[in-house]
């Protein structure tokens, strides 16, 4: 096991039409021995060409990638000691489960077949699927392939391993039990992970970090919890947390912030966070806005219900300003509350629960507040 390094990664595609494509623009992030950082973002970021550049599967334009103090930029694959899983599992069909699993070892290793087999019994029985050894691929379910993907790379005994939407072939279900087996393993294993995904359920369930990916840069690397209540900025607030957070242009005059559809006043504690800014975007997550039954408190607005989708334990409700023909946005309340559409209701946005960000560069010039977070205590 080793820290993993990656100080200004940048990768730059030619195309003849398009000329320079930066797929990965100046990436740096320190991955600690035994950390499990997912890599998030949308379609098109750089995520998976990253986990591409620390394989050996793609060359680094620029940058360093290093593996405890080694530079391995110019190391082949087989030299780098990383085990990398792959969304298709890429399972030999004419294999038996015991030749795929022993495959890459008997191919780049001078380990005996004893020393082998042992191996791949030991990584079998770890994940449940050593009744299964003698069969081949086509025998098996999507999650048991998934597992046999997983001990192809545990065998290696790698000092890192690589994992590219390893779960996105499965059915909801699955993959939530699969998320489960895979905390448990990388626990057990103590192994430096690196998780791409596009699911920011798995990123935020599974990760000791995250870190997030827009047009090839690094947007933020922090705790799940940290990005979801600290973004660094507009795309991390967006990009974290299902429904998205809701998002209001204000024209700060003074005190008071100026939307199209509502005014919003600040305390002075507040308004002295925001220096001289004028140009901000007010954002609020759809759990923190309240629907409340007295509209004479501060920071209270009519809206009324477009659309309900009951979720069980939630509702998401959306709604409008009452009065407006366009702004939108979306509030999450208790799922025995009952809300139908077209109802007029009253919203309230506390303060407390308020990001503010620059309306120019997106930067976040202030969080919501997390006083009030409560820890519980372990029972011993």
């Amino acid at each position: 096991m080793a820290q993993l390094t990656l100080d200004d990664v940048t990768k730059i595609f030619h195309d003849d039409d398009e000329g320079e494509i930066v797929a990965v623009d100046e990436v740096s992030v320190d991955i600690e021995d035994g950390e499990f950082l997912c890599v998030v973002g949308p379609s098109g970021c750089g995520k998976s060409t990253t986990l591409r550049m620390i394989a050996g599967l793609e060359d680094i334009t620029r940058g360093e990638i290093r593996l405890g103090n080694e530079i391995i930029n110019d190391q082949p694959p087989a030299r780098r000691n990383v085990a990398m899983v792959f969304q298709s599992y890429a399972l030999y069909p004419h294999m038996s489960i015991r030749g795929n699993m022993a495959f890459g070892l008997e191919q780049s290793t001078n380990m005996s077949d004893d020393e082998i087999q042992a191996r791949v019994d030991e990584a079998a029985d770890l994940l449940g699927i050593d009744d299964l050894i003698d069969r081949k691929p086509g025998e098996l379910s999507g999650g048991q392939q998934q597992r046999v993907a997983l001990g192809r790379a545990i065998v290696r005994d790698p000092e890192v391993f690589l994992m590219d939407e390893p779960l996105a072939n499965l059915d909801a279900k699955l993959r939530a039990d699969m998320r489960t087996e895979l905390q448990h393993l990388q626990e057990d294993l103590d192994v430096t992970t690196v998780y791409v995904t596009h699911d920011q359920t798995e990123a935020m369930t599974m990760s000791d970090r995250i870190a997030i990916l827009n047009d090839g840069k690094l947007q933020q690397a922090a705790t799940p919890l940290e990005c979801y209540h600290e973004p660094n900025n507009v795309f991390v607030a967006g990009f974290i947390g299902e429904p998205s957070m809701n998002f209001f242009d204000v024209d700060r005059q003074g005190s008071t912030l100026v939307a199209d559809d509502f005014e919003y006043d600040l305390s002075d504690r507040v308004a002295r966070e925001l220096g001289d800014r004028t140009d901000l975007t007010l954002g609020i997550r759809p759990e923190d806005i309240e629907v409340v039954a007295d509209g004479s408190g501060t920071h209270t607005y009519q809206g009324v219900v477009d659309v309900v989708e009951p979720r069980g334990n939630e509702n998401t409700v959306h709604m409008q300003f009452e009065g407006t023909d366009g702004t939108q946005f979306i509030a999450t309340v208790d799922g025995m509350r009952n809300i139908d559409g077209g109802q007029h209701v009253t919203v309230a946005f506390p303060e407390e629960a308020i990001h503010l960000f620059d309306a120019a560069t997106g930067e976040a010039v202030r969080n919501r507040e997390l006083g009030s977070v409560e820890k519980v205590e372990s029972v011993v």
